[in-house]
């Protein structure tokens, strides 16, 4: 093994106790650069289903559809196409994300109540996130972002942002926009394709 000076060994110790490689080590292999986490996802949301903190920045270079839901509304059949629009994109990368909000008095449910009927009913496999709010002053960090960029807030349960790869384009469609309509299905196929 090659002799390290004392001051080498001080600076590594400094900087964390990084470990010393040999003179004739292998330099490391060439990986590819995972995508910046655009200042829009850099939150952490507990998990529907078990309440682990889950942090958004895991879906960068992904392109969203984030969307508050409740269990409880005219709106509510929306979950079995946001799940199919989630199966159809899914290998291309798109992200569906799902925040339920009693915002409107109708996700009234514990967290697990929530996470049994979306799978019990609908089959929902994309990720849900603890109950959370999504307007007004309460609303949680990246609702308050995504209302802040967009001027629009929801109105209403099932109102859908979608969000391009890099997080900087975000689009909002209102509750009445299904997840099969024309307009939103163009703006994620658009949002799919660009790099």
């Amino acid at each position: 093994m090659p002799r390290v000076s004392f001051d080498t060994l001080i600076a590594a110790v400094l900087l964390g106790g990084v470990a010393l490689a040999p003179a004739h080590a292998a330099p490391p292999a060439a990986t590819t650069p995972a995508p910046a986490c655009a200042a829009l996802l850099q939150h952490s949301f507990l998990r529907l289903q078990d309440e682990k903190p889950q942090a958004l920045c895991q879906y960068s270079g992904k392109v969203l559809v984030i969307v508050n839901t409740a269990s409880f509304c005219g709106f509510t059949s929306q979950y079995a196409g946001l799940e199919a629009l989630h199966a159809r994109y899914r290998d291309k990368g798109l992200v569906v994300l799902g925040f339920p909000s009693n915002d409107f008095s109708q996700e009234t449910g514990s967290n697990k109540d929530i996470a049994d009927f979306c799978e019990n009913t609908f089959g929902v496999k994309f990720p849900m996130f603890a109950k959370s709010s999504v307007t007004g002053k309460t609303a949680n960090p990246l609702y308050r972002q995504l209302a802040g960029r967009t001027g629009n807030a929801p109105r209403w349960n099932f109102h859908k942002y979608v969000v391009s790869r890099d997080g900087q384009d975000i689009s909002s469609f209102g509750s009445s926009v299904t997840p099969g309509s024309p307009a939103l299905l163009q703006d994620i196929e658009k949002k799919l394709l660009a790099k």
